[in-house]
């Protein structure tokens, strides 16, 4: 059978390596000015260096659209050929297997050459000069031979074809990525818990499926195929199977979370959502209490956390910490992180946590609402919080706040800030209360214990005819106590 290979997308088993480098690819779109061209290759080169990889050049140039072929021109993949040690041409994978008169032909000039080394052999000797200047330039060459040997990624800064990320794989001899499969392979190294795995691999599956072919080398056998059915059709076929196994996988765990999550339906739920690398998960960790995993790496974080606000409040609050985005992330990746994105649909509150340190924090803010709208969460209540200020001098402050007078201003790393932050969590729910007076009698004193778990009770005096409460709490909850007391009076 043909080996089959997924080009472009055989999600890397390397960079334990720490040695390895990569080359980073862009091309400058008519449509995309010099800040986010600079910014979106500056991030590319962030999500290398989450990978293990060292960035060793960029490779960059300005067209009116992506070269078809292999997206450089002929001038600039050359230019990363020798970077990387590879031809910089579009070959045929397999070369054309050569005639018997042309290897004898060969062979001849091969003897003959070799005939003529040894007549000259003892020409060169005491050439002191040609000698020193033929070591500096092999010296010179395998320097760049080193240099190009622990180059294994080319990283493109666009979506390609997978005729595109097998021509360059040609032309460079190294494993080539585009910003999708870049995203993926991280994704699949962070990934956790169960459903973040089997998310990823669903979105691995899902990339790979287009890129599989099948290799020219190798004759097709049909043991026990089909009629007809090729191995490149039956390994495509294996992946829908196998799409469709994990989604039924997927389904069942979703449908456990489904129910977690009623039972905390009644609970005041915050979820923190922005950019990836914005600081979500040291905000989390400060307000929570609890150990939640922080790296500064892109992606660090890809399961959902939940845990109570600390001090806990009454009523209890509960924080979710989600997966962060990124431009240009994924649509299939978006669709497998539905469950978890979910949290954010179901919130009562989000938090959009942005880098304020980070000049590209307005294309990052807005990615974040992109991705919220697309999954329905658009209309959920919202506040803005400028982390990582404790990195801006006082007139970029200054300048931030006049720019953004109604988001919050913290360092999650600061405990007066996280407390403040606490503070206006807190106040955010209350606001919504309604004060009210209720008598509850004596023989429904449990109702007491939960009122003071669902709303805040600001008097309590026991009577003749019962105990008088006066309760501040959401409308919903009021609701719900006046309907039960009525039906204890029935």
């Amino acid at each position: 059978m043909g080996v089959v290979r997924a080009t472009g997308s055989h999600l890397m088993t390397a960079s334990s390596d720490r040695a390895s480098s990569a080359v980073l690819v862009a091309v400058h779109l008519p449509h995309v000015s010099d800040h986010e061209f600079h910014s979106s290759l500056d991030e590319l080169e962030r999500l290398v260096s989450t990978l293990g990889y060292k960035t060793a050049a960029r490779i960059t140039q300005t067209r009116a659209h992506l070269e078809a072929g292999a997206v450089l021109g002929e001038g600039k993949l050359h230019e990363l050929g020798e970077l990387t040690g590879g031809s910089g041409r579009i070959e045929a994978s397999i070369p054309k297997k050569k005639s018997k008169a042309q290897l004898k032909r060969e062979d001849a000039v091969g003897s003959a050459a070799d005939a003529d080394d040894d007549v000259g052999h003892g020409d060169d000797v005491g050439d002191s000069d040609e000698t020193t200047e033929d070591a500096e330039d092999h010296n010179a060459r395998e320097s760049d031979r080193a240099r190009n040997r622990s180059i294994k990624l080319v990283a493109v800064d666009h979506d390609i074809s997978p005729s595109q990320a097998r021509n360059l794989e040609r032309a460079t001899g190294c494993t080539v990525l585009d910003r999708t499969g870049v995203i993926i392979e991280i994704f699949h190294r962070h990934a956790k818990s169960r459903e973040a795995r089997l998310q990823v691999e669903i979105a691995r599956l899902v990339y790979t499926a287009p890129r599989l072919r099948e290799s020219p080398s190798g004759k097709e056998r049909q043991q026990g195929r089909g009629a007809g059915e090729s191995a490149l059709e039956l390994d495509r076929r294996k992946i829908r199977d196998r799409i469709a196994e994990l989604r039924q996988e997927l389904e069942a765990i979703a449908h456990e979370q489904t129910v977690r999550r009623q039972h905390r339906k009644q609970s005041r739920r915050v979820a923190l959502v922005g950019y990836t690398n914005a600081g979500k998960s040291s905000l989390m960790r400060a307000l929570t209490g609890s150990e939640v995993y922080v790296e500064n790496k892109l992606f660090a974080t890809l399961d959902t956390t939940v845990r109570a606000l600390h001090p806990e409040s009454k009523p209890r609050i509960l924080i979710s910490d989600t997966v962060g985005f990124i431009k240009k992330l994924p649509h299939d990746l978006v669709a497998s992180f539905k469950s978890t994105l979910d949290e954010a649909l179901e919130a009562s509150h989000l938090l959009h946590v942005v880098d304020a340190s980070d000049p590209s924090w307005p294309e990052q803010l807005q990615v974040t609402r992109n991705v919220l709208e697309e999954i329905g969460a658009g209309a959920v209540p919202s506040t803005v919080v400028m982390n990582k200020v404790d990195r801006l001098g006082e007139t970029e402050l200054a300048n931030l706040r006049a720019q953004m007078p109604e988001a919050w201003f913290i360092s999650a790393h600061k405990p007066s800030d996280v407390a403040a932050v606490r503070d206006r969590i807190i106040a955010l729910f209350e606001s919504l209360y309604e004060q009210a007076s209720l008598t509850l009698p004596y023989s429904m004193q449990s109702v007491l214990s939960e009122m003071h778990e669902q709303g805040r009770v600001l008097e309590q005096n026991y009577e003749q005819d019962g105990i008088h409460v006066l309760f501040r709490a959401p409308p919903e909850t009021l609701a719900r106590l006046r309907a039960k007391l009525t039906r204890s009076l029935d």
